[in-house]
């Protein structure tokens, strides 16, 4: 199982995508893509959005989500092994203010997003994006090249 949690770190280390499903109030899924930040132990992923659309609105009501990392460039069915994550979560809106080391995660990994999420003017609510956290409570890992058998539960810390 140490082995299936490096490869799920790394995967969510280097994908740069995430998609997320959230509940519509007629108790649809919904689900959109996002650019994201991760830290891991504890598990943590943060997406900034504005805070008027869909998926914002869902997950403040109905906070549990689920979501997917996919870590690999397909060029054809069949052609390249699969390698991803899923994830099941609770996640929030955070506060506009000591969200210090969110943003600073965030814009490391994303640094032409400084506009939309800059602290100051998030503290002001003069931003329209928020910054949101999914604290993730379990993962599945999927590697059809490393990992026998391809998809395992792996603990999240």
């Amino acid at each position: 199982m140490a082995d299936a949690r490096r490869m799920l770190e790394e995967y969510v280390s280097q994908a740069k995508v995430m998609q997320l499903a959230t509940t519509a109030p007629t108790g649809h899924p919904a689900i959109c893509h996002l650019w994201f930040a991760s830290a891991l132990r504890p598990d943590r992923l943060w997406f900034i959005s504005r805070h008027d659309r869909e998926h914002c609105a869902n997950l403040r009501a109905r906070p549990q989500v689920a979501g997917a990392v996919l870590n690999t460039t397909l060029d054809e069915l069949g052609g390249t092994p699969v390698r991803g994550v899923t994830f099941t979560g609770t996640a929030r809106q955070l506060p506009t203010t000591g969200v210090d080391v969110q943003v600073s995660a965030y814009l490391a990994r994303w640094p032409k997003a400084v506009n939309a999420i800059d602290v100051e003017r998030l503290a002001k609510e003069e931003v329209h994006h928020r910054i949101y956290e999914i604290a993730v409570d379990g993962w599945v890992l999927f590697d059809e090249l490393e990992s026998k058998p391809p998809k395992q539960e792996v603990a999240a810390w």
